[in-house]
């Protein structure tokens, strides 16, 4: 029997009710620990939490390399100053010694303070930070204050259809799907921008997205093979595809969310199996199961 597979759900800010603090992500905790082996034993075993105060250095984070997890998924939805410069160290630390990880932020400069990650920060382009020139108009023009990057792919709580792009990437696979890859994600007015960092051959783009207001084709997922160097680590256009207010809005958000909801992701079985089976494989690729 293989041993649970540990991983850390963490948020770059420390609680805050009013918020994206770890208890809006609990829908994500609550699958990953339903999931089971044939032998019925556990696959993950989930610990979630928000960081330590501000300022200070995180005590998970900043000693993750010394810790049993085997997996971070970190959840950027701060300002930028969500990662004290020891915790981009512990962070490094844990990958460079073969551990997982996920990284996802939002829009415009949305979590920031993922840019010191290395390589892994390098991928994600923000308004103001990694920012490319000249910075290209909004995408989404429903919320004025939300400059670029904001792709739209649709109404919280609906669901976006996406492309695998080929070579098609393990975490992309779904048997059950009439595609054979993983067709659907949640929706989110203003996704972030991604991109494979230049000369990086171990990173690619794996999956796409359209926008419902441009047209315009954008980077959803960008993942970086495992090596000699450092462990598998997938970067994410926008932590929304993970929270529980875009898996199912009746949850409820933080008051400062001010577009009108969807609903038809959780009414649409095949779109809740479509992101199960996305998550499940980013978990199982992560550990290198899959």
């Amino acid at each position: 029997m293989s041993r649970p597979i540990h991983i850390l759900l963490q948020t770059t800010i420390e609680y805050t009710a009013n918020d994206w603090h770890i208890g809006r992500f609990s829908m994500l905790r609550e699958y990953l620990m339903s999931l089971q082996g044939e032998d019925g034993q556990s696959l993950f075993n989930v610990t979630a939490r928000d960081r330590d105060p501000i300022g200070t250095a995180d005590s998970v984070l900043s000693a993750l390399d010394r810790s049993s997890f085997d997996q971070l998924w970190l959840f950027a939805v701060d300002t930028g100053d969500g990662l004290h410069v020891d915790d981009l160290m512990g962070i490094q630390r844990f990958w460079q010694r073969g551990g997982g990880l996920m990284i996802a932020r939002d829009h415009m400069d949305l979590g920031c303070s993922i840019c010191e990650l290395g390589l892994i920060g390098a991928a994600n382009i923000f308004h103001s930070h990694n920012a490319i020139s000249p910075v290209p108009p909004p995408d989404d023009r429903g919320t004025g204050h939300i400059l670029w990057p904001n792709f739209h792919s649709g109404a919280n709580g609906d669901f976006q259809r996406i492309r695998a792009e080929l070579p098609v990437h393990p975490i992309m696979l779904d048997p059950n799907a009439e595609s054979g890859t993983v067709m659907y994600l949640p929706a989110h007015p203003h996704e972030g921008a991604v991109m494979p960092p230049p000369l990086e051959a171990g990173a690619r783009v794996i999956a796409t997205g359209r926008s419902r207001m441009s047209g315009l084709r954008f980077n959803i997922a960008v993942a970086f093979e495992g090596s000699q160097d450092h462990g598998p680590a997938l970067t994410q256009s926008t932590f929304h595809h993970f929270a529980d207010y875009n898996w199912d809005p009746n949850r409820g958000s933080p008051d400062f969310v001010t577009e009108t909801p969807g609903g038809n992701l959780p009414a649409t079985p095949e779109a809740v199996a479509s992101v199960h089976c996305y998550v499940r494989n980013l978990a199982s690729w992560l550990a290198g199961r899959l």
